[in-house]
């Protein structure tokens, strides 16, 4: 996977803001996981039923880290209201106890649209060993890296309201044994997405004001869609596994 870029020139020129802007959509257009072969499989219907169950647990291994994540770059930004933000992720997907169900309980509903046990999605000895790999990079590189590079590779939001509508057409279309109230949670993600992506590069085109911090925030982006396409191939290349 990507790392961090070698120190530049700290003389070298900042980058406009819609530059900077378009270098990071660039990321993301040609290194985005909707052109992945197996995102590109299930949205034209040739997953088989196990095919599917098996990338539903093993992204919920991802799904169920997403709240972690957030918990590490909440703890790395500096303002009242960057905090409230961002914390609104994390009850975004625990869900609050009066609020109704997160994102987490949305991908558990799934499963269970696609018949796959809650206990079988949480039992996380059942997830292939590179999906939880890919998931144990990105978290552990949210830990260690400036808040500044970890919200910039939360951008891969920004594609990923295209990618849901696709999901929820493909899924109603191809796969209609799954029960659709199990979509709730591609649904959901249509906004949610919009949102979090445009507060994300908001806050990032706000901290990046060296070329070096324009320049490390690209490099944190691609580092995420690489996350998000090692675990791919590690659904896409196990077989007779998991439910």
């Amino acid at each position: 996977m990507t790392s961090a870029p070698e120190r530049t020139d700290e003389a070298a020129p900042v980058w406009p803001a819609d530059e900077f802007t378009e270098r990071l959509r660039a990321v993301t257009a040609a290194r985005y996981h909707d052109r992945h072969p197996f995102n590109l499989r299930m949205h034209r219907g040739e997953l088989t039923p196990d095919e599917l169950r098996r990338w539903i647990s093993a992204r919920f291994h991802y799904q169920r880290h997403i709240p972690v994540k957030d918990a590490l770059v909440l703890a790395g930004l500096d303002g009242p209201e960057e905090r409230r933000s961002w914390l609104r992720r994390i009850q975004d997907h625990d869900g609050t106890a009066d609020g109704g169900p997160g994102g987490i309980e949305r991908w558990l509903r799934l499963g269970e649209a696609a018949g796959v046990t809650r206990e079988e999605l949480w039992d996380a000895s059942r997830v292939p060993p590179g999906v939880r790999f890919a998931v144990e990079a990105y978290v552990t590189f949210c830990r260690r890296r400036p808040a500044l590079e970890a919200v910039a590779a939360s951008l891969t939001e920004l594609s990923a309201p295209d990618l849901m509508r696709t999901r929820i057409a493909a899924f109603e279309r191809h796969y209609p044994w799954i029960d659709p109230a199990g979509l709730a949670y591609f649904r959901t993600r249509v906004t949610q997405g919009a949102r979090d992506g445009a507060e994300a590069l908001a806050l990032v085109l706000a901290r990046a004001r060296t070329r070096e911090r324009q320049e490390r925030a690209v490099a944190a982006l691609t580092f995420k869609c690489e996350v998000l396409w090692a675990l791919l191939d590690a659904v896409d290349t196990t077989h007779g596994s998991g439910p």
